[in-house]
């Protein structure tokens, strides 16, 4: 795709290019290299890093701190990220809340949490699935009952990325239980050091911790911690939950993850005719994803925000994910490094999170199709 770029797009990509050789620390480009699990200090020294770039808020409007890159200067970073063995920042603060809070929130909120989302100084974490209500988020439990001038929050949160490493969570509980499912649910802001918030990890089938469960036992938080309008919150859950499945495409990584293993292939010597049509059957689809990314990206940029089509994005793009990684270890077998066994049982979640790919064909089937 490189020959479709212009000359100043060229030089963008060879800044950025140079930028990552030159500023990544190299304990955190081996970590990433490696497959290993990263630290929250990995993350918050490179968010360091990026936020004196001014490389940070990507899809916030300018006049909030926002790079003001076009579509393809978007594609461009994402994609030298992934080649230069650099870690994507934490969604949740910058690609989720953010764009809430600049979308629905009130001045006093905008000048309380952007400043520190965009600095790295606060990290955040999200909290919308439940044990009873993962994919059928509507039917979610979690209450939060009005007590003077505060919310009392009761109810647990479960596969909570970076829970325990958050100052924030925001969280969807149901503030009017006789409404309809959709219209009495309420996005609140949650301060993760408030009494009665726990955090429970649980080990994923590849031995890392990066989720948790997250109880809210009598939780109390001030009402004006309440994004836009009580029993609004579902409105704002799509708004949010377009920004997610645009990000988890993964298309950038999915670039390098063949790259990489096309070159443990000739490392290996494996030689199979039938890997190899399978391995240019994934470059084809992905290469066919990429171009609907940046049209995606490109309306978004006139003004549209992300749609229904994103759900084509998060279903093509966690299916690609998980055939590289599935490719890997039909290239190697028995000899597959350490990490890949790891990496193909952790990509097994792709197709769940930020709402199962079951889901999204529904959304397409009914939103696009008109079915």
């Amino acid at each position: 795709m490189d020959l479709a770029f212009s000359p100043e797009e060229r030089a963008f990509r060879d800044e950025v290019r140079e930028f990552i050789a030159t500023h990544l620390p190299d304990d955190i480009r081996r970590t990433v290299q490696a497959g290993d699990h990263l630290q929250k200090d990995h993350y918050a020294r490179w968010h360091r890093i990026l936020h004196e770039k001014g490389w940070v808020a990507h899809n916030w409007p300018k006049e909030y701190g926002g790079t003001g890159w076009t579509p393809v200067q978007r594609h461009i970073y994402y994609e030298e990220i992934a080649y230069g063995w650099a870690p994507r920042l934490l969604p949740f603060g910058l690609s989720m809340v953010a764009p809430v809070i600049i979308e629905f929130g009130n001045d006093e909120q905008k000048a309380r949490y952007l400043p520190k989302i965009h600095s790295g100084e606060e990290f955040w974490c999200q909290g919308y699935s439940e044990p009873g209500a993962g994919s059928d988020l509507a039917s979610l439990s979690t209450r939060a009952e009005r007590k003077g001038d505060s919310y009392i929050i009761n109810g647990t949160k479960t596969w909570i990325t970076a829970a325990q490493w958050a100052d924030w969570i925001f969280v969807l509980a149901r503030t009017d239980p006789s409404a309809k499912k959709q219209e009495g649910i309420s996005f609140i802001l949650v301060d993760m050091r408030t009494p009665g918030v726990t955090v429970r990890p649980i080990e994923t089938i590849d031995g890392g911790k990066e989720i948790n469960e997250v109880h809210l036992e009598n939780v109390e938080v001030p009402l004006a911690n309440l994004v836009g309008t009580e029993g609004g919150g579902w409105t704002i859950a799509k708004f949010l939950l377009e920004h997610e499945r645009t990000g988890t495409a993964g298309i950038a990584s999915c670039f390098q993850l063949l790259e990489q293993l096309e070159e443990l292939i000739e490392r290996e010597s494996v030689d199979d005719r039938r890997l190899s049509e399978r391995i240019a059957a994934v470059e084809i689809e992905l290469e066919a994803l990429a171009f609907t990314e940046l049209r995606t990206l490109a309306a978004e940029s006139a003004g549209k925000r992300p749609g229904p089509e994103s759900s084509i994005l998060k279903i093509k793009g966690t299916e690609i994910q998980q055939a590289v990684s599935e490719l890997a270890l039909d290239a190697l077998g028995p000899y597959a490094e350490r990490h890949l066994a790891p990496k193909y049982f952790n990509y097994r979640k792709t197709s769940i999170y930020a709402g199962s790919n079951e889901i999204q064909k529904n959304i397409i089937a009914k939103r696009i199709l008109k079915l």
